[in-house]
């Protein structure tokens, strides 16, 4: 069961872990559950929702993996019925530095950015690369 807290605040947890904490919100549109980031003004921001959607399951997939509900991504993918690729490409989007994700949250996200982009290509691990990587996107 996914639990999703709607205040904004950031989750502070005891002891060594780090949590990023992603506010969304889900609607139903057309029959459809879709997510979309949780307002802090009066306008909505531009926002890519297959992204929104891929960065909540990898933070939800991190969190069970961090807490020791599931062993791996392939533990993942069978709960799921994904494929273990599949799982393991969107785990990746949890590695993401706090500030693109932020970016991608705020509706700021570089236009030529999409999942499948963020799906075929390797990231690099130091988020100040990450920066550089994603300030040339639309460059």
């Amino acid at each position: 069961m996914t639990r999703i807290i709607q205040t904004g605040a950031a989750v502070n947890r005891q002891g060594a872990k780090l949590t990023t904490f992603i506010p969304v919100r889900i609607k139903q549109h057309g029959g459809r559950k879709v997510v979309i980031p949780a307002s802090t003004g009066d306008k909505m921001p531009e926002h890519d929702a297959p992204i929104l959607t891929a960065l909540a399951k990898a933070f939800h997939w991190q969190r069970l993996s961090d807490d020791g509900i599931v062993s791996s991504g392939s533990d993942i993918a069978r709960r799921e019925g994904l494929h273990q690729t599949t799982v393991n490409e969107l785990l990746r989007l949890a590695l993401l530095s706090p500030a693109v994700v932020r970016g991608i949250l705020d509706g700021h996200q570089p236009k030529t950015l999409s999942l499948i982009w963020l799906k075929n290509h390797l990231l690099p691990p130091d988020w100040d690369n990450q920066h550089a990587l994603f300030d040339g996107l639309d460059a």
